[in-house]
């Protein structure tokens, strides 16, 4: 009766667990079928999914858009914002775990917190002043803005979980703190360090609100290549399906390849013994 019982329960949860797949993929469901049909398929109710498929989308993508450049621009842009965030984001948050800086960890609280659309109008006036509208430098900047914060606060709470007797050792062995860092407790947080530069490179390569102000058309960054399927008359729907699987694509890709990463790093902070 018990095992009757329990494969009702798993049954019911498998059917529940499906239910809650097909609802959230929907939308991404959609899109990919869109991105093969034309203008009139995808306005036809009919044609969900009996359609010739076409892929004159994706040709004028690449073709008309010329998307392999907003491509190079975004990624260019995520890893460097990424790189970036890591190089002062890993010494920070190892400085506010070991030495308990909870005001220093509070301000970058409140900098994470903070919209970042209060800080576009000051970003575009100090970028203009400098003349880095249009360049690389400001979108990585801009984007060091959403990735940092995020990235000293996922690795504080790794760096608390680790046991301070394997630092203790390898000062004892002669070590600095600098060395003791990057010799022994930088090897150790593989999974927390993947698990933030990760994020943060999805994060700026999603960016939007950036990229529409201080991006141009040499700096032109993947999501504003895609608005500009939208104009005042018309929107080409084919076209700008295509352009966001192409989005989608690469960020689909390393959370399936990285999945395991991402869910050790998170959770590696949150038992402390």
């Amino acid at each position: 009766m018990k095992k009757k019982n329990q494969r009702i329960t798993n049954a019911v949860l498998s059917g529940l667990t499906l239910l809650v797949v097909l609802v959230f993929s929907f939308p991404f469901i959609w899109m990919l079928l869109a991105s093969f049909k034309t203008q009139s398929q995808i306005m036809s109710t009919g044609q969900f999914f009996v359609f010739e498929p076409t892929g004159k989308n994706y040709v004028s993508v690449f073709g008309q858009y010329d998307f392999l450049i907003f491509i190079w621009n975004s990624f260019f842009v995520a890893a460097g914002s990424t790189i970036g965030s890591l190089l002062l984001g890993l010494p920070a948050a190892y400085a506010i775990a070991r030495y308990r800086l909870q005001g220093l960890g509070l301000v970058i609280l409140v900098a994470r917190i903070i919209p970042g659309i209060t800080f576009l109008i000051p970003w575009f006036i100090i970028f203009s002043k400098l003349g880095l509208v249009d360049s690389f430098t400001s979108l990585i900047l801009s984007h060091m803005l959403v990735g940092l914060p995020f990235i000293i606060w996922i690795m504080i709470s790794f760096f608390e979980g680790l046991p301070t007797e394997i630092e203790e050792a390898g000062l004892i062995d002669g070590c600095t703190r600098s060395q003791v860092f990057r010799r022994v407790v930088l090897p150790i947080s593989g999974p927390g360090i993947i698990t933030s530069s990760l994020l943060s490179f999805i994060f700026s390569w999603n960016n939007f609100m950036f990229s529409i102000i201080l991006a141009g058309d040499r700096t032109k960054t993947l999501p504003v290549a895609v608005y500009n399927f939208m104009s005042y008359s018309e929107i080409n729907w084919g076209a700008l399906m295509a352009a966001a699987c192409i989005i989608t694509l690469p960020v689909l890709i390393i959370a399936l390849l990285a999945q395991r990463y991402i869910v050790s790093g998170l959770s590696a902070g949150a038992v402390k013994g």
